[in-house]
């Protein structure tokens, strides 16, 4: 889906500014209300907005270790492990892969002990072969949209 210079300005107030109203919104923006609505609408519908919740610190909730696991699954197993992976409140995130293994998950713990019983816990579920565990030390660039929508906004005005 294509947006234009108006959707990247939207999406930089949505992430600049996440709980303004759509009236204020509009107001910066100097739209109609109407029209902001619509885009907004669109921006849902197309998949480009895909969530208005806040964002969690799982280390805040008591979660603090993060380590991404690299799963290795037996062929023809793949989308039930991946099931069995969204029954494990500790992984935030899984994705199929290329490379080294089938499946990377971010797996939050509250201690390394704790870490190694969530391992243990994939580890015991019928068609993992083996895993691979990358502990973060320290997050150097956190999760950010807004350097993107400014390139796709550059791009677009162009």
């Amino acid at each position: 889906m294509a947006v234009d210079e108006l959707d990247t300005r939207i999406l930089r107030l949505l992430l600049e500014q996440p709980r303004t109203s759509v009236r204020e919104y509009a107001r910066v923006l100097g739209v109609a209300r109407g029209t902001l609505q619509a885009r907004l609408d669109r921006l849902e519908r197309d998949g480009v907005i895909t969530g208005t919740g806040p964002a969690l610190s799982p280390a805040a909730l008591g979660h603090p270790v993060l380590a991404f696991v690299h799963i290795e699954v037996t062929q023809g197993h793949l989308d039930d492990i991946g099931e069995e992976l969204a029954g494990v409140p500790e992984i935030v995130e899984a994705f199929s892969i290329t490379g080294g293994g089938d499946l990377m998950t971010r797996v939050v713990a509250r201690d390394n002990a704790h870490l190694e019983d969530v391992i243990q816990k994939l580890i015991s579920m019928p068609g993992v072969v083996r895993t691979r565990t990358e502990v973060a030390l320290r997050e150097r660039v956190p999760h950010r949209l807004l350097p993107l929508v400014e390139s796709i906004g550059r791009a677009a005005a162009k």
